[in-house]
């Protein structure tokens, strides 16, 4: 076992140990064409970690299931509570971890006493000790964020979001999850847009939960029950109208003018009546691009990746795999124009593929081979886009992730951090 992966296993370790008590658009397109950065509050605190617990969740429990609509009504009673009390103070904006002495740690103290993350402790200590870095593992771990113990400055402002907005955001979850009380013990899949991520679910159990990228604020993925009815692997990608207003032909106008084709370098055809046309004949200072259709064959450069699920969307979604992988590693993943990139894709296509009798060693053997292979599944699967930024589970653990799209109204510190 490496040492980077022994400490992803301790801190999980620890971390099921922390919280067995109750504590208080249109397409993905993966070509850049631009700079991608990391999103608001990144910080690079720890990276090795962060993108290893960040690309391979705990399963943890559904984010659906019904036992959660109680849960979350006897969150919403303690979190009256805490407002009532006055909430809790806000923690001065200072980049803290275990082995510090610091004056804003009672203030640290203070805060994650009042949210029930810290058992009863010295709140005058200037230490950060092992107590609190404990609780501030467990803090994280509840807000979407990574473990690392460290307070940093993605983890300032989740822990300054005000009381008052946590219990709102619990208030207009309720219902969203009263809307799925009855799905029971079928199998389906949800993607929890805020949480930026894929569970795979059967018999109310968590199968497996898979990190996502989804869509930017604007250009948000939508709500939507569908169902997933067949797979294509070594798609052709067929470029959808947002992409080619917002992306390919702002990009081509910018490289036309350097002397440079975007098409030639980004292996895009372009057609016209279903005619391929010669790069060299397009203007894209003109109205010709608009009326052309594009494609990309399938290949290292195809933004699908070598697999793309397919439902009915009527915003013309799916989810895919992905040549950029970096993106999986990070905690802010709000990044496509809609479309829901998947890691570790094949094991989700072989749950849905069960019936079909093809094998996660099938789709690797596809993978490598670039075979085109379109596959309808024997037994169509639910699917679930959904917007839950808080709510509690059945072990009594409240949830939070950032209002990603402002839904809540939960004010900028909960939309942002």
């Amino acid at each position: 076992m490496t040492a980077k992966l022994a400490r992803l296993v301790a801190a999980a370790v620890a971390l099921a140990a922390i919280s067995a008590a109750p504590a208080a658009a249109q397409v993905d397109f993966g070509i850049q064409f631009g700079p991608v950065g990391d999103g608001p509050g990144s910080s690079r605190t720890d990276r090795s970690f962060v993108k290893e617990w960040e690309g391979n969740p705990p399963p943890g429990f559904p984010t659906l299931s019904a036992a959660n609509i109680e849960a979350t009504k006897r969150a919403i009673e303690r979190y009256a509570r805490i407002v009532e009390a006055g909430g809790w103070p806000l923690v001065p904006e200072v980049q803290m971890r275990a082995g510090e002495s610091n004056p804003a740690v009672p203030f640290l103290r203070q805060r994650l006493l009042a949210s029930g993350d810290l058992e009863d402790a010295s709140a005058e200590s200037t230490a950060f000790d092992l107590a609190l870095e404990k609780a501030v593992m467990r803090f994280q771990a509840s807000n979407g964020l990574t473990p690392t113990g460290v307070v940093d400055r993605r983890t300032l402002p989740a822990l300054n979001v005000p009381a008052d907005a946590r219990l709102a955001q619990l208030k207009k979850n309720l219902p969203r999850l009263a809307e799925f009380a009855g799905l029971g013990k079928q199998r389906y899949v949800v993607v929890n847009i805020p949480a930026a991520q894929v569970e795979a679910i059967e018999g109310n159990q968590v199968v497996a939960r898979y990190t996502g990228v989804v869509g930017k604020p604007d250009r948000p993925t939508p709500l939507l029950r569908s169902t997933i009815s067949d797979l294509n692997f070594n798609p052709v990608w067929r470029l959808p109208p947002t992409v080619i207003n917002k992306d390919l032909i702002p990009r081509g106008q910018e490289m036309q003018a350097a002397g440079q084709s975007v098409l030639e370098k980004f292996h895009i055809d372009a057609y016209a009546n279903g005619k391929k046309v010669d790069p060299a004949t397009i203007d894209w200072n003109s109205n010709q691009p608009k009326s052309l259709t594009y494609s990309q064959q399938p290949g290292k450069d195809n933004p699908l990746g070598f697999l793309k699920i397919n439902f009915a969307s009527s915003e013309s979604v799916y989810m895919h795999d992905t040549p950029s992988e970096g993106l999986f590693g990070r905690n802010f993943r709000a990044a496509s124009s809609g479309c829901i990139r998947v890691n570790n894709i094949e094991h989700l296509a072989a749950w849905l593929l069960r019936d079909n009798g093809i094998s996660e060693d099938a789709i690797a053997s596809l993978k490598g081979s670039g075979k085109r292979l379109d596959v309808r599944l024997k037994k169509p699967v639910q699917l679930y886009f959904v917007y839950i930024t808080a709510w509690a589970t059945e072990d009594g653990v409240i949830q939070f992730r950032r209002d990603l799209y402002s839904k809540d109204g939960a004010g900028e510190l909960a939309t942002n951090y």
